[in-house]
């Protein structure tokens, strides 16, 4: 399951629902960057690592090689969930995932702050320095943070060669390794019994049959390879990235789903064609809360872009769609979606490679009537107004993809599935006559 836009897409609350029809739940690449928010009874639960499957008992959740681990945040993670009585027992780390460390953090921070006008929108959360020392192969792996003695020294070298970009370049004081080495002995006796050897954990469970859902972070426009370059993130979000963030070959995924808002929203700096930075933006922004899981940032808002969506379904091998936040819609007259771009004179149809071309594109729009009632309590298809219907189908035609599931607001119930992307035969949206069922009246 992956974000077929800039992320925030309402992923945790898809994953919540999905992982009840799994048996394992597959987080493959991010950090603490990522935040998924899951409302359960009125009660909600913001996750930054663990898979949200974790919130289901009966459930095995794994974090894959893929991503990068801050220990400090991940024991807190465990700290809040157990407190609030959720089991933590079953949940497994990859041993050669990299980890998060106090330098890391320091240099996002400070080299962010020396980009002035061209920062990139990071969080500062360390992301990027790890993943650059994951393919510098300078990096502490969890398999390093569990061997004591060799921490120590692999740690000393480490961090004296920190120090002098530390104190040289960014005019920070330095760190002082017996100081990190400590405190990071303490977090390895923490999270020791949960560290394995996760792809042949992966591995027996598609031997047993089970069902392995893979949540991805971020979204498909923050792929390091294939989003809007440089702003994006370090990692590989899109359907291709678990793969290589878990050690599972290709053949063993049978379907691909795509989660997308109804509208478009974009954290941090970079090209966003279709934002509305008053009015409808302000409207779309207050409705949904757009603000980020893990900053706290305002979310920039716009109407939704096609022109990405079908990006994504092509770069992901988007199977089904799931919709949320069609609710946030509910009070507009009426509905604009990005169909084409508008470059020097020149309509585009297709997504742009170049940051520099992209943040020249004027969006080509299509309007279309809204449904000025509310729809939170709609739980059928035959519920929604007919407006909200043929919205749903004008964007299941643009991007050539049936919808699996439209979501109505943050709660579990508060949600419409019109196929169990799980358990449902592949491409089971697909009418005789080719459209998707979930369009249809």
């Amino acid at each position: 399951m992956i974000g077929a836009q800039w992320g925030d897409e309402g992923k945790g609350k898809i994953t919540d629902l999905l992982s009840k029809s799994a048996d394992i739940v597959v987080r493959y690449q991010g950090g603490v960057n990522a935040g998924h928010t899951v409302v359960v009874n009125g009660q909600t639960f913001k996750l930054h690592l663990i898979p949200s499957g974790i919130l289901y008992p009966d459930k095995e959740c794994i974090i894959g090689c893929g991503t990068v681990i801050d220990p400090k945040v991940l024991i807190a993670e465990l700290d809040q969930l157990e407190e609030l009585n959720i089991s933590t027992t079953s949940l497994m780390i990859s041993e050669t995932a990299h980890v998060t460390m106090p330098y890391h953090r320091l240099i996002d921070v400070a080299s962010e702050t020396q980009r002035g006008n061209y920062k990139i929108g990071t969080t500062g959360r360390g992301i990027g320095p790890t993943y650059a020392d994951k393919s510098e192969r300078t990096g502490i792996r969890m398999l390093d943070l569990m061997d004591l003695d060799g921490l120590q020294e692999q740690l000393e070298w480490t961090i004296n060669c920190k120090n002098v970009l530390l104190e040289k370049l960014y005019n920070l004081p330095p760190l002082n390794p017996q100081d990190v080495i400590d405190e990071y002995r303490v977090y390895a006796e923490r999270l020791r019994p949960h560290v394995v050897d996760s792809s042949l954990k992966i591995y027996e469970g598609i031997h047993k049959r089970k069902n392995i859902l893979f949540e991805g972070a971020q979204g498909t426009l923050l792929d390091l390879d294939h989003g809007t370059y440089p702003y994006v993130t370090s990692s590989n979000p899109i359907a291709g990235g678990a793969c290589v963030g878990t050690g599972v070959g290709p053949t063993a995924i049978d379907r691909v789903i795509g989660v997308a808002k109804a509208y478009t929203t974009r954290v941090g700096e970079g090209p966003f064609p279709t934002e509305m930075v008053d009015g409808i933006g302000q409207i779309l922004g207050d409705r949904g809360a757009e603000f980020g899981t893990t900053t706290g940032r305002k979310r920039r808002c716009g109407w939704f872009d096609a022109v990405i969506g079908r990006y994504a379904v092509r770069i992901n091998g988007l199977d089904c769609l799931a919709i949320t936040k069609l609710d946030v819609l509910d009070e507009l007259e009426e509905i604009k979606v990005c169909v084409a771009y508008e470059i020097d004179g020149e309509k585009c149809v297709d997504f742009p490679k170049s940051s520099r071309i992209f943040s020249r594109c004027t969006p080509i729009y299509e309007t279309l009537p809204g449904w000025k009632q509310s729809t939170e309590e709609c739980r059928n298809l035959e519920d929604l107004p007919q407006q909200a219907l043929n919205y749903l189908k004008f964007l299941a035609d643009l991007m050539e993809v049936p919808i699996a599931i439209v979501s109505l607001g943050a709660s579990r119930d508060q949600t419409i599935i019109v196929e169990d992307p799980i358990h449902g035969p592949k491409r089971a949206l697909l009418s005789a006559d080719g459209m998707p069922v979930a369009a249809q009246s």
